[in-house]
């Protein structure tokens, strides 16, 4: 039989083929189930047909005793704990289906309940000054428009906006390819703010930065000709909240929970938003349906006489 690592190994070639899982993720279920085999190791435990569902018990409420790498006085989030205990599950639900062993040792392991945290959107209101903020002429202002605009006009994760090429915006359509997580693409519809922006970014500035470098197929250049980084553009986003006078914290996130929750305030159907929004789910979308919720209750107890 095989043992541990070898399995593990399995699994791990299943789910990256089955699933395009990206490298950053990859490595999260490694160390995940890294942990889980030095736990069972420790324990005596050599091959998965020796293991039952009580010490997948007792490994996973041991989690909560355990500090988060590299914070000694910390123990370890129940978002962190859920998440190797998914980790655990996935695995054992494998070997039950490859036949490596007669049950699924994990099927009635459940993985803590976690509590709703709703994301940080700003006003309408808010984003336009926000955006509006970055004036001026020059080429830096003009190329941190664009790339506000652009995460605001598609919802796109700083990451997938910084890794677009010239190629992925066509300036014959008002649409962006973006390439999210586990190499999957989908088509974003652009405005005519972002398009207008992008336009006058790509005939103005982009050439000028582009001769200062090597040759890139890179839709964000700095100053240098070389393709923005994430910090980059993380700094472009703090340089524009600083000067709209922004009290609350603007993260490049910021611009992507905002885009969904303006969206299904405005009647956009959560799967569409789903979409835009390149989640594989709808539930991990449905939460923003509870952001408008809440304001809606918000607006009605202070606006209604018989709220309160």
């Amino acid at each position: 039989m095989a043992t541990l690592d070898e399995v593990i190994d399995g699994y791990l070639r299943h789910v990256t083929i089955e699933r395009g899982l990206s490298a950053n993720t990859l490595a999260a279920y490694r160390r995940d189930l890294g942990r889980y085999a030095a736990w069972l190791a420790a324990a005596g435990i050599q091959r998965p047909e020796e293991i039952s569902e009580t010490q997948i018990g007792a490994f996973t409420r041991q989690l909560e005793t355990l500090p988060e790498a590299g914070v000694t006085a910390k123990p370890l989030a129940a978002t962190s704990v859920a998440r190797i205990v998914s980790s655990v599950r996935g695995l054992h639900r494998f070997l039950a289906e490859e036949g490596t062993t007669a049950t699924d040792a994990a099927r009635e392991v459940r993985p803590p309940k976690l509590g709703m945290r709703l994301p940080k959107a700003i006003t309408m209101a808010q984003m336009t000054t926000l955006l509006e903020s970055t004036g001026g002429d020059d080429p830096i202002a003009l190329r941190d428009r664009a790339l506000l605009e652009l995460l605001y006009a598609t919802g796109a994760r700083v990451s997938e906006v910084v890794a677009l090429n010239v190629d992925d915006v066509g300036s014959d359509d008002d649409f962006v390819r973006v390439v999210g997580k586990g190499s999957k693409q989908r088509i974003v519809p652009v405005g005519s703010f972002a398009r207008a922006a992008l336009d006058t970014y790509l005939v103005r500035v982009r050439p000028l930065f582009s001769a200062r470098g090597k040759a890139t197929p890179a839709l964000f250049l700095g100053l240098r000709g070389d393709r923005l980084s994430r910090q980059g553009a993380w700094l472009v986003i703090q340089s524009a909240a600083k000067r709209a006078g922004l009290e609350t914290h603007i993260s490049p996130h910021t611009f992507r929970h905002s885009f969904a929750t303006h969206l299904i305030t405005g009647g956009a159907d959560v799967r569409v938003v789903q979409d835009l929004l390149g989640h594989a789910s709808v539930t991990t979308t449905q939460i923003y349906t509870q952001v408008t919720a809440d304001t809606l209750r918000d607006m009605y107890q202070t606006a209604h006489p018989r709220a309160r």
